[in-house]
């Protein structure tokens, strides 16, 4: 057959009103809520971080693991210089040496609770980590598994190429998300070998992606994203894949301090970089 399957037969092989009685009632809204505060009591020095309230399943998450004692004998386990300092696997408890972590969970995930452009991944960033995308498609959450961002400090030139390839990709980006809804039948029709089926399912995504990008606007970085990447740094290309759901307000030497320790060949700290525990403050 001579029509070309170019993508379907390569991809996916591998993320009220309340009763009032005298004083009127005031209704707590998440802009006058106050923002949850906890330390991060670790063997290289106290992290403050301030929990955000646009993301009330993570901060809620966070705070009953803080109470619950979970992160307490914890291992920064994932510690990638001028990237981010990993946390947060239960299995890290006590971890012999050489022992590979990062899989360890509490039973579910929360679902992804993306404030873009709002939130982002600056330096100092507090964010869920999370599985990947094939297998995890929605980018749910880990229970309790986060991260810190250190990241880099960026130009405005390369910024610009940051913008320029992602409207590049749209086309692709949003094609590969529709396609994913199909797996069950890309798999069927490639094991079965209905390369009729296929092209017409991979026309069929096209249209609906090229009608999809047609209707979004070009991606842009904001005036603050744009302030933070040129001078305390980010990762940037993590925006609007992982949830942000807070950050470090004080101790942030402390996370560089982290940033710098040796590490083995799986990221891990050589000498143990543990949380005595978390507190609510």
């Amino acid at each position: 057959m001579k029509k070309n399957i170019f993508i379907l037969l390569t991809m996916l092989v591998v993320g009220a009103t309340a009763c009032q009685s005298g004083k009127k009632k005031e209704v707590l809204t998440m802009e006058n809520q106050k923002e949850m505060l906890l330390k991060i009591e670790t063997t290289m020095g106290d992290i403050t971080v301030k929990l955000y309230n646009e993301t009330p399943r993570h901060r809620d998450n966070f705070i009953k693991l803080a109470k619950d004692g979970t992160y307490e004998g914890t291992l920064f386990h994932r510690v990638i210089k001028d990237f981010m300092i990993q946390a947060g696997d239960p299995e890290s408890k006590n971890a012999p040496k050489g022992k590979m972590l990062g899989s360890g969970d509490v039973g579910y995930t929360i679902p992804a609770e993306f404030v873009y452009p709002d939130r982002f991944h600056k330096k100092g960033a507090l964010s869920a980590a999370r599985q990947g995308d094939q297998v995890n498609p929605q980018k749910a959450s880990s229970g309790c598994q986060f991260y810190i961002v250190t990241g880099q400090v960026f130009n405005d030139s390369t910024l610009l190429s940051m913008e320029q390839n992602k409207n590049q990709n749209k086309l692709s980006t949003i094609f590969d998300a529709l396609a994913r809804k199909h797996t069950k039948e890309i798999y069927k029709m490639r094991k079965e070998k209905d390369e009729e089926g296929l092209y017409d399912l991979q026309e069929k995504l096209l249209a609906e992606a090229e009608t999809e990008a047609a209707g979004q606007p070009d991606f842009r970085f904001t005036p603050e994203q744009i302030r933070a990447y040129t001078t305390v740094g980010g990762t940037p290309h993590l925006d609007n894949n992982y949830t942000v759901f807070g950050e470090v307000i004080e101790g942030l030497d402390v996370v560089d301090a982290i940033q710098e320790v040796a590490t083995d060949r799986s990221d891990r700290p050589e000498e143990d970089v543990k949380i005595k525990k978390v507190i609510v403050l």
